[in-house]
């Protein structure tokens, strides 16, 4: 994808995670993710701050939180969290075509972050909507080749991962397959879609997908 397609990809993503929000019901809202410490609402109002937080706030705020990430992401998101499930949306469904600090993620980056946080919030609540797979085509390649905001490279070391619903191809070594949403999401950090993956290399790449982002439970 070029540079704007990639740009209107994120507003694609963007719109059919806002769509499937609005069927929620208030205490859906307030449910658990994926993303282990955020409920939905969070991980929503995190994914408008990401859209929204000019290149200078975004500076200032992880200055003011020590370089601490955490920190400053549960700043930003606190800016976005309105004071009801709709608001919150409606906040969210504002900044679905903008860009974010340019100084942040490239538009790969952004891309990866709203189709992993959409299935943080989408696997539990048992919501089908998934990406195209020219996209996670896309954003598995990314997470393939950089740990750019997690360890994703990392995590498929010495392994060969293939997907078995498009082309991505990644890496040498034991055998990993399946659909190319779970790969990425693998890659990403989410041990679980492990569970759509078969191979003599599953094993190994669970425990790598778990050392490398420190989960132990």
């Amino acid at each position: 994808m070029t540079t704007d397609e990639l740009w209107r990809a994120v507003t694609a993503e963007r719109l059919a995670l806002a769509d499937d929000l609005a069927a929620l019901s208030e205490a859906q809202w307030q449910q658990p993710t994926l993303c282990r410490r955020w409920t939905v609402a969070e991980v929503v109002a995190h994914l408008t701050a990401g859209a929204v937080t000019t290149p200078f706030r975004w500076i200032r705020s992880v200055v003011a939180a020590g370089f601490d990430f955490a920190r400053h992401n549960d700043a930003r998101l606190a800016e976005q969290l309105g004071g009801t499930p709709a608001e919150t949306l409606a906040w969210f469904r504002a900044a679905a075509d903008r860009k974010g600090p340019r100084l942040g993620p490239p538009a790969e980056g952004t891309l990866g972050e709203v189709i992993i946080h959409a299935q943080d919030i989408r696997r539990p609540l048992g919501i089908p909507t998934t990406p195209p797979i020219e996209t996670t085509t896309v954003l598995a390649v990314f997470l393939a080749r950089t740990d750019f905001t997690v360890p994703s490279r990392k995590t498929i070391t010495g392994l060969r991962l293939t997907a078995t619903d498009g082309p991505f191809e990644a890496g040498a070594g034991p055998l990993v397959s399946g659909p190319t949403l779970a790969l990425a999401l693998v890659m990403g950090g989410r041990p679980s879609y492990a569970d759509e993956l078969s191979g003599p290399g599953l094993d190994r790449l669970r425990a790598q997908c778990r050392a490398a982002n420190k989960i132990t439970e």
